[in-house]
């Protein structure tokens, strides 16, 4: 019995870019695909990993990183087996149906066409699913059996390979042209050698645009590649003259729109400017008249080559531009006209080459992944200064001879403009320069289980009073970004979209896990009042944004009642809200409930914990490195994932048993469900994907990338996890 073959293979190609390849394959695999099949060409572990979640659905085709999207769609072309073949770059979308009504619809198209023109969508990271304005254009061509010649309107449609379907056996026959790394090459190409054409007025894919600013910058021979590109496509119109005019207005206007938009160089300008000029000029059909208005001088002055008059105009435009935005945003400068007087004249001095400032939390004190990156950098690199940002309440509790600033200060701002290095776990203020020679170094402060950055969008108790663009501004400052995993490498190229560079070396602020001996484990006990041979219960929730204060979720003391006296709670509230409730006297007499609100560092009463319960909060990635249990408190979980959103279900991925009640939690806790084979199990997993980069040495590693500017390749390499030696539990300090 012969195998039916698809009327379409959808290709899906290239490396999951800002991970956004999984809501795509998910969106494929959501709906019923008749007469579709779904060929993956995965470029990289991260796309092969997303691909492989929906095995045996689509064919799934690994290929290796750094694989271009040209190899990429000639891979994926040859394993299809469709009578038509659309390409959909992992970084886009297909409209829910879409699929099907395209295949449906070939089915009837005569065999003289070669190419389906469709209408598209376009996304971009504030936006869904914007119409375009092909689907007009397309609907007047009319739909089947249409000659370019005599529709040469229909090149005006957006270049997207997405948006055309092509033929396989067309596909084959122009391979050679068609695969190119240049896409928009591609999409004229295939309606300058198609033999006919078909129109469907009806969107079939969604063209997510990324942000310029987290794309790598763009080359001059990229820019120069623009005028070769139309030069080589006019080449195939010289007896076609409609096709030849509407293809030649669209180069002049991409190379006008491109010295417009791009901040060139002079030099790479110039010869930009040189080689436009050269082309329009040669390839000006006869009789051409350009547009009047503007327009129409912008187009004269190519023509001429006349590069400083463009310049020229281009400067007094921006002037009127500059002159009005100036008026208005003068007058909300006013309250901050003194400090950003001494942060400018700070600026007119040379950069310290050993000067880093750090913060974290808000300028709190000395703590998380800034902290453990400046003790390193002490041993490391003693010749670079730290000076720490910190609130005039907060220096009191400063390690003796910390140096300082507190915010807002003459030399706050001072150390913020000279300093080469600016460390930080959440971000500086809108108004910090990024100097040239500078390094900012995100740190980041947990793992994320809920959306962050532009994933938040969707989640208006999450979106509640962020302003997105100015996130993007303080991200966009930003030359590295420290990741515990691959995991939170992906997310947050999806979140913070931009061009800064993720250091895969595990979280500083988790090396404490592996390098704390007994000694250690038993001195913190000791501070926190914990006798030998008791039980400590780290109990440590998050913030919940769709409530307005911290909310108790556990009756504490009855469940401190209920474990016996041989039972610690050390109680953690999240700093959003300072300390936890009070305890109550019976149970603050005997030491069975601590408030540790307040504790610092938080690293130390994990190494004091025999035990994590917690919710939702990040806490749980960084004391999954000690392998010790953690058990779930999650009686919210629909709401929390639905208020906040989330990357993962914790409930199916979980690091040890859930409770979705007290009286579950009372259970697991007074049996050995929170230690049993079955939690082993699942916590050896959850360290598997969450503890990945997670060795010892992630802040000598940092350390030595960002400050000593140490090849990677160098670096101190990751520990198999099977390798990794965890502080030794309570038990186990005390026996030694």
């Amino acid at each position: 019995m012969s195998e039916t073959v698809p009327d379409l293979s959808v290709v899906v190609h290239g490396p999951n870019v800002q991970d956004h390849l999984p809501a795509l394959l998910d969106s494929l695999d959501d709906h019923p695909l008749t007469g579709v099949e779904v060929v993956v060409a995965a470029v990289g572990d991260w796309a092969r990993e997303a691909a492989e979640r929906h095995t045996p659905a689509f064919t799934v085709l690994p290929l290796p990183d750094g694989a271009g999207d040209a190899a990429a769609r000639s891979a994926g072309a040859a394993r299809a087996r469709g009578r038509w073949l659309q390409f959909v770059h992992a970084k886009d979308g297909v409209p829910v149906g879409a699929p099907t009504a395209v295949a449906r619809h070939t089915e009837g198209l005569p065999d003289a066409v070669d190419v389906l023109l469709l209408d598209h969508v376009r996304s971009t990271w504030r936006t869904l699913g914007l119409p375009s304005p092909d689907g007009p254009r397309l609907a007047r061509a009319g739909r089947a059996g249409l000659a370019l010649d005599d529709r040469a309107a229909l090149l005006r449609v957006a270049p997207l390979l997405g948006n055309r379907v092509v033929r396989a056996g067309f596909w084959k026959a122009h391979e050679r042209l068609l695969t190119t790394e240049d896409e928009p090459f591609a999409a004229y190409a295939a309606l300058l050698l198609a033999d006919r054409l078909a129109c469907l007025p009806q969107p079939g894919y969604d063209d997510r645009r990324l942000r310029p600013e987290s794309l790598p910058p763009v080359t001059p021979e990229q820019r120069y590649a623009l005028v070769d590109r139309y030069e080589t496509l006019l080449a195939l119109t010289a007896d076609r003259p409609a096709v030849h005019g509407v293809l030649y207005d669209l180069m002049v206007r991409d190379c006008l729109r491109t010295f417009a938009r791009d901040r060139m160089p002079d030099a790479v300008g110039r010869e930009f400017f040189r080689r436009a000029s050269a082309a329009a000029r040669r390839h000006r059909p006869d009789g051409h008249r350009r547009p009047s208005g503007l327009e129409g001088v912008r187009r004269s002055l190519l023509e001429e080559g006349a590069y400083s008059k463009y310049r020229a105009l281009q400067g007094a435009s921006h002037a009127r531009r500059g002159v009005r935005s100036a008026a208005r945003t003068g007058r909300r400068r006013a309250g901050t006209r003194l400090a950003a007087l001494r942060y400018r004249r700070a600026l007119t001095r040379p950069v310290d080459p050993h000067l880093a400032v750090f913060s974290a939390y808000w300028a709190r004190g000395v703590a998380c992944n800034p902290a453990a990156i400046a003790a390193k950098l002490t041993e490391l690199a003693p010749s670079v200064h730290p000076v720490w940002v910190v609130t005039a309440g907060n220096a009191a509790l400063l390690p003796p001879g910390t140096d300082h600033v507190v915010p807002g200060t003459t030399r706050y701002w001072e150390v913020l403009a000279r300093a080469k290095y600016l460390v930080n776990n959440v971000n500086f203020p809108d108004a910090v320069v990024k100097r040239p020679g500078t390094v900012h170094l995100q740190t980041h402060h947990g793992t994320p289980l809920k959306r962050m950055g532009l994933d938040q969008l969707p989640y208006p108790a999450a979106a509640h009073g962020l302003d997105f663009r100015a996130l993007l501004a303080r991200v966009d400052k930003w030359d590295f970004s420290v990741s515990a995993n691959s995991h939170t490498t992906r997310m947050w190229q999806r979140a913070y979209p931009s061009r800064h560079r993720s250091l895969d070396h595990g979280y500083p602020r988790n090396d404490v896990y592996y390098t704390a001996g007994a000694a250690a484990v038993r001195a913190v006990r000791e501070r926190l009042g914990i006798a030998p041979g008791r039980r400590a219960i780290l109990y440590a929730p998050t913030h919940r944004d769709y409530e307005a204060g911290w909310t108790p979720r556990l009756d504490l003391a009855a469940l401190a009642g209920r474990l016996g006296e041989d039972t610690v709670l050390l109680i953690r509230a999240h700093y959003f809200y300072g300390s936890a409730s009070a305890r109550p006297a019976a149970l603050r007499r005997t030491g069975r409930l601590v408030d540790v609100s307040s504790y610092e560092p938080v690293e130390d009463l994990c190494l004091a914990a025999d035990a994590l319960v917690t919710d939702y909060s990040s806490i749980m990635f960084d004391y999954a490195n000690l392998d010790r249990p953690i058990v779930i408190h999650a009686d919210d979980w629909e709401t929390y994932r639905t208020t906040r959103g989330v990357y993962f279900d914790l409930m199916a991925e979980a690091p040890g048993p859930v409770a979705r009640t007290q009286a579950e939690l009372t259970e697991i806790l007074t049996t050995d469900a929170w230690r049993d084979e079955r939690a082993t199990k699942a916590r050896a997993a959850f360290r598997r994907r969450f503890c990945e980069y997670d060795d010892g040495r992630a802040a000598e590693r940092v350390v030595r990338r960002v400050f000593l500017g140490e090849d990677e390749r160098l670096l101190p390499r990751i520990l198999p996890l099977e390798e990794r030696t965890p502080a030794p539990t309570p038990e186990e300090a005390t026996a030694s």
